[in-house]
């Protein structure tokens, strides 16, 4: 079998548009937020990157949502701008208010057409659900020239009906329709099948683009959005890390690159410059806290790892032998380059960049300066030093909470005591608490200078590289009124490390909290 080489693009094969939901569905994954500047950042990285489409996010949501839209808005000039709004007229108004300033922009709106949620949340009629499609798109098209209709739960959806559905808004005037697998019920021969029979069966089909969205509940996604294309869709909507509502999407990074590398086969390609992938991963997983699994597909820290003595063996011969692509595809970098204290700063900005990191100036200021700590504690200090000490900066640099000081009294004779000083908002509070154990000090610590009723879910520590100096990485998770909030830092450190996971996932949940959810007439996830 002849392997597609990654930078090849097969005879007469299809262009496929990329749709990132990162920042709409993506944030919506249980524990995970995202500033104002974090959102202005990504949706850069994303331009980077060439995505073709950008869901900012759920305008009508909050003012935070719709501020956060328009300013991408604004800055944004290659990639389509769009907006998420239910099928009522003042979401359709205010996703419009909010995407007017791109250079293109989108209104996404959608309408649930399964038996189960027209039964149970909206209590319509299936001519009831044909008329809000008709008046919603029409709207829509009215105030966008580019418009995306959504039949949420399509794949639980009787098939005549869904082709009525599409069919009205096709007449309507949208541009793009979406056959979201809401709940990632459907498997890949189903759901290619779902499109074929649309395509064929509907008038005008062959005038708009057809879209997959789909969730990741059986470990599907990713298949099943394959075989939407191969059903005839040419729009996939996916998300950095594969984050979402429930087990997830489709990750963005395993599409793109499935098509690149088997265009033998899967005739398909994207606009997507793949070694912009790494980066905007580790960009994600920082400023969500949610780590990406060591053998995560594409962006792993093993995706490209090799243990076994065959492995290495065939590797030192020829990487083809168990390397189907190379981690400079990606934007991995593929050296374990050890740096020292008396590195300069060109040569860190240089590591940056092969670890997949381009900082603004302040921000390279700030790391060089941490690297610089760190080498004074550390005799040696790895890629993977680097990578943490980044991240942890990223994740806490909008933080309204901020670690200044730490001191902890522990030992055999109890209690343990911590003393601590925040700052928030730039002023400096201070505390001081017992505890069973050091950890417990800080957090009681944390609890008295900055009052909240969260309850603590998880609590997870691992050495980021080998050694007694190595560093120390922290997940915290918090629970408060159904919000989960997760935070994450790195430190030499531990109980300093625990502290700033602790400080960073309060600020992700105060964050959550700010956010005012959209009314449950219709759910706000596909």
């Amino acid at each position: 079998m002849t392997q597609a080489t990654p930078d090849s693009v097969p005879a007469a094969a299809d262009r496929v548009i990329i749709f990132d939901t990162t920042m709409r569905d993506g944030e919506q994954s249980p524990g995970a937020s995202m500033s104002h500047d974090e959102k202005l950042e990504l949706a850069k990285i994303l331009e980077d990157m060439k995505v073709d489409v950008i869901e900012a996010g759920f305008p009508i949501a909050s003012n935070g949502d719709f501020e956060a839209v328009r300013a991408i808005s604004q800055i944004v000039t290659e990639s389509t701008i769009c907006g998420l709004a239910r099928a009522g007229m003042v979401d359709i108004e205010r996703c419009a208010e909010a995407i007017r300033p791109a250079k293109r922009g989108r209104i996404h709106t959608f309408l649930s057409t399964s038996p189960s949620h027209r039964d149970h949340i909206l209590h319509a009629s299936q001519e009831d659900i044909l008329e809000m499609i008709t008046k919603s798109v029409t709207h829509a098209r009215n105030l966008c020239g580019d418009v995306e209709w959504s039949a949420q739960d399509a794949t639980r959806t009787e098939p005549d009906f869904l082709r009525r559905c599409v069919d009205a808004a096709i007449r309507a005037g949208a541009g793009t329709i979406n056959l979201p697998d809401t709940v990632g019920y459907s498997y890949p021969s189903e759901y290619g099948e779902m499109f074929r029979d649309i395509i064929e069966n509907v008038d005008n089909a062959d005038k708009v683009i057809f879209s997959t969205h789909c969730h990741n509940d059986l470990g599907l996604a990713v298949a099943n959005s394959l075989a939407g294309l191969q059903g005839g869709a040419r729009q996939v909507e996916c998300a950095i890390n594969g984050i979402g509502e429930r087990a997830g999407n489709a990750a963005l990074e395993e599409i793109v690159m499935a098509l690149k590398v088997r265009g033998d086969h899967l005739r398909f390609h994207t606009g997507i410059e793949t070694p912009h992938i790494t980066r905007a991963s580790r960009y994600v997983s920082a400023i969500t806290g949610f780590p990406v699994q060591f053998n995560k597909a594409i962006v792993g820290k093993n995706a490209f790892a090799h243990e076994s003595g065959i492995h290495q063996d065939g590797m030192l011969k020829d990487r083809g032998t168990y390397e189907i692509m190379q981690p400079e595809d990606v934007g991995q970098g593929s050296s374990s380059l050890v740096m020292g204290k008396h590195a300069g700063r060109a040569g860190f900005r240089a590591k940056l960049k092969d670890l997949g990191y381009e900082l603004g100036q302040n921000a390279l200021n700030e790391a060089f300066q941490r690297f610089k700590d760190l080498a004074d504690k550390k005799k040696h200090v790895f890629d993977d030093d680097i990578i943490a000490l980044v991240d942890d900066a990223l994740a806490s640099g909008t933080d309204k909470i901020q670690v200044k000081h730490l001191r902890v009294i522990a030992g055999t004779e109890g209690p343990q005591e911590a003393f601590l000083t925040v700052t928030i908002e730039g002023v400096e509070k201070s505390a001081n608490a017992t505890g069973d154990g050091p950890v417990d000090a800080v957090f009681n610590a944390i609890q008295a200078v900055v009052p909240h009723a969260a309850i603590l879910r998880l609590f997870q520590v691992h050495a980021v590289t080998e050694g007694t100096d190595a560093q120390a990485q922290v997940s915290v998770r918090l629970e408060e009124d159904g919000r989960i909030a997760t935070g994450a830092a790195a430190d030499t450190d531990t109980l300093t490390a625990s502290a700033k996971a602790y400080v960073n996932a309060l600020n992700n949940l105060f964050a959550r909290k700010e956010k005012t959810a959209p009314q449950a007439r219709v759910a706000s996830g596909f």
